[in-house]
């Protein structure tokens, strides 16, 4: 059920969007607004994997659509920005928890997708650090676990705080629930304070690793949650993520977390060289430390460590997605240094996914909360990676047909990033006589309304209003938790309460539905002797203080929820934060809404179309009457704005700070930092290697300054003179 749910998510928030999982991006797309779709695509996606711990991307796909856009910017240099994916480690921070910032940036991993891939990095690798036969380059190779990334801090010997690893800079202190860890030592051991200058005293060392969940323990897990009538978790990495945010300590002591340390944020203090001498002295410690690493020196062994790798991975009790390969020289490792998002040192050799056959029975086509319809396949159930699936998206018509399966067929299925079901393809030997091609219906399957497919678009959609398929989606899709968050508002709940008429649209929730009539829903299960299991007054009751709860999640997740076309969690926030109330945006001319930050004029004839409609502006105002905030609360900022109404643009490499850093300081003045030069572009501040941006500025007679000039500003407040 957890990977179904995975895969309607993905259906619902990319179902419009070309270019996922199986689709060819359009020719006609410009570089430029390829670029913008690409990294809009991939931020959507990491948000999902990171804060929501609720994968709505399989990471093959996200894999190409993020090669994809390094080769764009490649051969496009001009269209690198601090705001591109390429120059962001990956994750996100919750508001959920105190920010910390790390002692030194947490890095991502650059991927090998296959052997050819891992060979060309450990060829440069060797010729960066002029490697010969009589002296080759040591590697350690460890195995690749699937768990949350966090970081440990001891000062003084003693443990003093856990930290997710957030965006690489700031994590969340989730210090309350790694102490029910069993496996993190309080202090350091005295073993390992021999090799810690002035044995540790006055000196803070972070360590680094990774909390995962047995599988034995995700197991129980999902049993008991089968057993309560609760939704699953999709895999014990999210089990692990998911346990670790709790917000009581006492949830996560009952999930059974383990860890392994295996990085050091400054090997300094440490009188160790080699990251093999490190791993040793973790265990001295007290640190638990995964086993399986060993030191190589030819790719011969390296590849050999990953097949056994590969070979093994079915015989631990913990799920692992590959192999990490580091130098093994911290020297080395400091000479090779960093790129804008990962070590050059390292690298993750990723396994492909398990697959198996089975046989194709039914392709059933689901109207989601934008109308867009979806081919579904549903074959006989087999276990993959874990768990039993049987059915997986297959996008739309053209994806099908690219594929070539068809009602009948064996097919080849696999989780696609151990996560989400995915139809490989046929086994063309093994094809029924007469099997029928698909094709899409000419009607809808939930309201019979005809479909269209608009020009330029892969998607079929049912443009009819009152589509009770989209109803239940667009439902489901507003209790979800980046819109109002209604916790205990099942999807099965909501379809049977639309089933009895009790919900038709958003404004429902809060000005029809009542506690006793939520009380008598059925939940689609039955007890054992054949009798309806209700909500119950109990439930009931705290989904309805959730329902209450939810009027004052402010604007932007009202916008999110209301499930406007194109609209997404970022977008949402941003005309939010933009336009401060729904009256005025409601009352925005599309001129206007394009001109926002991020919005363009497709999302802004979209939103622009919304308010035309009447039904829903009668259902805003529903909601509006009901008590549900319709505002965006605005901080005052906490530095005086004295350069408000001035744009700057950043190009070229800064030696005393990041741009990402640079663009902070700026923005909390009031400025406004964007990627590309124009007329009415302030100033350009041009570092080193600074590049066509910097040429643009000169021939548009832009103000060029130098990173003196944009320090002194940092520093006054002042624009410059």
């Amino acid at each position: 059920m957890a990977d179904e749910m995975s895969t309607q998510s993905q259906m619902s928030l990319f179902g419009d969007v070309p270019a996922t999982e199986g689709q060819a991006a359009s020719s006609a797309q410009s570089p430029r607004a390829r670029h913008a779709e690409l990294n809009r695509i991939l931020s959507h996606a990491a948000y999902a994997y990171y804060a929501l711990d609720d994968p709505e991307m399989t990471d093959a796909a996200f894999d190409r659509l993020l090669q994809e856009l390094l080769a764009l910017e490649a051969e496009h240099p001009e269209l690198v920005t601090p705001e591109s994916y390429t120059q962001r480690v990956g994750g996100y921070v919750s508001e959920q928890f105190e920010p910390v910032t790390h002692a030194a940036r947490m890095y991502s991993m650059d991927d090998a997708m296959d052997l050819a891939e891992l060979d060309e990095w450990l060829a440069r690798t060797d010729e960066a650090l002029g490697a010969t036969p009589e002296r080759p380059v040591a590697y350690t190779c460890e195995l690749k676990i699937d768990g949350l990334g966090v970081a440990l801090t001891y000062r003084d010997a003693q443990f003093v705080r856990a930290a997710t690893r957030g965006d690489g800079t700031t994590g969340e202190n989730v210090t309350a629930n790694v102490l029910t860890i069993g496996d993190i030592p309080r202090a350091l051991a005295p073993a390992g304070l021999e090799r810690l200058a002035d044995g540790g005293l006055g000196r803070s060392v972070e360590v680094r690793g990774e909390v995962y969940m047995p599988r034995h323990s995700f197991q129980r897990l999902n049993e008991d949650a089968d057993a309560a009538g609760t939704a699953p978790f999709a895999n014990p990495r999210n089990a692990a993520a998911g346990s670790l945010r709790q917000k009581d300590p006492k949830v996560t002591a009952h999930r059974d977390l383990e860890t392994f340390i295996y990085a050091v944020a400054d090997e300094a203090p440490i009188d160790v060289h080699t990251q093999h001498d490190f791993l040793t002295w973790l265990q001295d410690c007290g640190f638990s430390v995964n086993p399986n690493f060993a030191r190589c020196t030819s790719a011969a062994e390296v590849h050999a460590y990953c097949e056994a790798a590969l070979a093994r991975r079915d015989e631990l009790d913990y799920d692992i997605d590959g192999v990490v390969v580091k130098v093994d020289s911290f020297a080395s490792q400091e000479a090779l240094g960093f790129t804008a998002r990962a070590p050059r040192w390292a690298i993750a050799f990723k396994f492909p996914p398990e697959e198996k056959q089975t046989v194709l029975r039914e392709i059933r086509v689901q109207v989601g909360r934008t109308g867009v319809l979806t081919p579904v396949a549903e074959f006989d159930p087999v276990t993959v990676a874990g768990s039993t699936i049987a059915r997986a998206t297959l996008h739309n018509v053209d994806e099908i047909e690219r594929k070539n399966v068809r009602v009948g067929d064996t097919i080849v299925v696999h989780k696609a990033g151990d996560v989400i079901p995915e139809v490989v393809g046929p086994v063309l030997e093994l094809r029924p006589e007469g099997a029928p091609e698909f094709r899409m219906p000419e009607t809808c399957p939930s309201c019979g309304s005809p479909v269209v497919r608009e020009e330029g678009e892969v998607a079929y959609r049912c443009v009819s209003i009152d589509c009770p398929a989209q109803a239940t989606e667009r439902l489901i899709h507003w209790g979800s938790r980046n819109a109002m968050d209604i916790d205990g508002l099942g999807d099965e709940i909501v379809s049977r309460m639309v089933e009895q008429g009790l919900l038709s649209d958003v404004a429902d929730f809060y000005d029809r539905l009542s506690e006793d009539a939520l009380a008598e829903v059925w939940t689609g299960r039955q007890t054992v002797d054949g009798e309806d299991i209700v909500v119950g007054p109990v439930i009931a009751a705290k989904i309805m203080a959730q329902v209450v709860e939810s009027k004052g999640r402010g604007l932007a997740r009202v916008l999110f929820g209301l499930g406007i076309r194109h609209v997404g969690a970022t977008v949402a926030r941003q005309l939010a934060e933009h336009f401060g109330s729904m009256a005025a945006l409601a009352t925005a001319s599309e001129e206007d809404i394009a001109a926002v930050d991020g919005v363009g004029p497709k999302i802004a004839a979209s939103v622009r179309g919304f308010f035309s409609v009447e039904k829903n502006v009668a259902v805003v105002e529903r909601l509006r009457e009901a008590g549900v905030v319709l505002e965006e609360e605005r901080a005052e900022p906490e530095r005086p704005q004295t350069l408000a109404g001035l744009t700057f643009v950043l190009t070229g490499t800064l030696s005393g700070r990041t741009r990402d850093e640079a663009k902070a300081e700026l923005v909390a003045l009031g400025a406004k930092v964007t990627g590309s030069v124009s007329k009415k572009t302030s100033y350009v501040v041009a570092g080193e290697a600074a590049g066509s941006k910097l040429t643009k500025a000169e021939s548009l007679g832009v103000p060029v300054l130098d990173e003196a000039a944009l320090e002194e500003i940092i520093a006054t407040g002042n624009p410059p003179a």
